[in-house]
């Protein structure tokens, strides 16, 4: 067996980086900008009001000063003169200054009366106004790699760049295998269960940006596993769910290797997760998950998600962890590297789930967090800090 960072490490070693693609801005969003781009304006293009009120020139601006109004400018119509000595313009936000004006009287500061405003309150020294280029000149650039965020999307459209150069979306195709298996809806036999992991992981999987495809429940024969593989044909990566063991009737790794897998490890050093298989096959990165639900949601986290992240060129790092006070005590761990599921509570402090059988969903959709004990860890007593990672 091979230690947790071992396989992620192989896993990055088949986490082939994405081609780039160019999608309408519109759709941009959740994708990773894979090419470093440049605004083609000055954000904003002109000098403009920060504030409704008066455009007038600074120099005039004091407490009981009087100006002739000679216009108006709102935004997307600006004033088209020029604002001369003792004279302002009505002015709204986000509307052009008008040539010869460089201070906003704010509307709260005068009175108003005909074509004639005075200054009642001290205006202070704030001109109120945002120059030419104040958030972006033409040429800056946003930088790549980058996870585009709604604000990122903003920025880009008031840059004026309407196509945004993406990694293309890993393609992932999840396969479940066993004979006990039957997809949701259907009514399962007397020693049958429900196919849950590839739905829990194919949310996983989209929410990192993936486009996953569910393939039809692969059975305890070569033949259908067979079937499977080739229905799997095209992906980036393709992940079975079960099977992967050394019993009788987990077949993966030999049909996987019948087809040309080209084996990178088999078995890891932690719980749960531990028959966790990779390789590459037919020029697709291949990982084998165990079957039991909470060991492929586990793994979903702490290899696929790192996995996918490299393939999009976000970074090929093992997931930040934070720390938190115990709530409890909890007993030493074993040889293995474990990840326990527990919940963090309003007041901070971090709290085991329950029991910690790896066939237990309720138990996993109960938890907002995994507790990370290294390989050997002592018992913790309430208080201890331990590393976790948010679910």
């Amino acid at each position: 067996m091979i230690t947790v960072d071992e396989a992620r490490a192989r896993l990055f070693e088949l986490a082939a980086p994405m081609p780039v693609e160019e999608v309408p801005l519109a759709q941009a969003s959740g994708r990773v900008l894979a090419r470093d781009v440049a605004a083609r304006c000055d954000q904003p293009p002109f000098a403009a009001s920060s504030m409704d009120g008066y455009a007038v020139k600074s120099a005039e601006v004091e407490l009981h000063a009087m100006f002739k109004l000679i216009g108006e400018a709102a935004a997307g119509r600006r004033f088209a003169g020029r604002v001369g000595p003792g004279q302002a313009v009505r002015i709204f936000t986000g509307a052009p200054m008008p040539e010869g004006a460089d201070f906003v009287v704010i509307q709260e500061d005068v009175s108003h009366s005909g074509d004639l405003v005075t200054i009642i309150n001290d205006p202070g020294t704030k001109d109120n106004v945002r120059p030419a280029g104040v958030d972006f000149r033409a040429g800056d650039g946003v930088s790549a790699p980058r996870l585009l965020r709604p604000a990122d999307i903003a920025l880009l459209a008031a840059m004026n760049i309407a196509r945004v150069p993406v990694a293309r979306k890993p393609v992932v195709a999840l396969i479940s295998n066993g004979d006990e298996l039957v997809m949701p809806g259907e009514d399962p036999g007397p020693d049958q269960i429900l196919s849950s992991n590839t739905f829990g992981l194919k949310a996983m999987l989209e929410a990192l940006g993936v486009e996953a495809r569910i393939l039809p429940i692969a059975r305890d024969t070569l033949s259908s596993l067979g079937t499977a593989f080739g229905l799997a044909e095209g992906a980036d990566l393709v992940v079975t769910i079960g099977g992967a063991s050394v019993g009788d009737h987990d077949l993966v790794g030999r049909v996987a290797g019948e087809l040309g897998l080209e084996r990178s490890f088999y078995k890891v050093l932690m719980r749960p997760g531990k028959p966790l298989m990779a390789g590459r096959m037919n020029g697709a990165a291949m990982v084998g998950l165990p079957g039991n639900p909470v060991s492929a949601m586990v793994c979903g986290h702490i290899f696929l998600a790192p996995m996918i992240r490299a393939m999009l060129g976000i970074g090929a790092k093992a997931p930040a962890l934070l720390r938190a006070p115990l709530a409890q005590a909890i007993a030493a761990n074993g040889p293995r590297e474990h990840y326990m599921r527990a919940k963090i509570g309003g007041d901070g402090r971090i709290t085991l789930s329950g029991d910690q059988d790896s066939s237990l969903l309720s138990v996993l959709s109960a938890s907002n967090a995994l507790i990370r004990r290294p390989p050997g860890d002592p018992a913790q007593a309430a208080g201890d800090l331990v590393d976790y990672l948010p679910i």
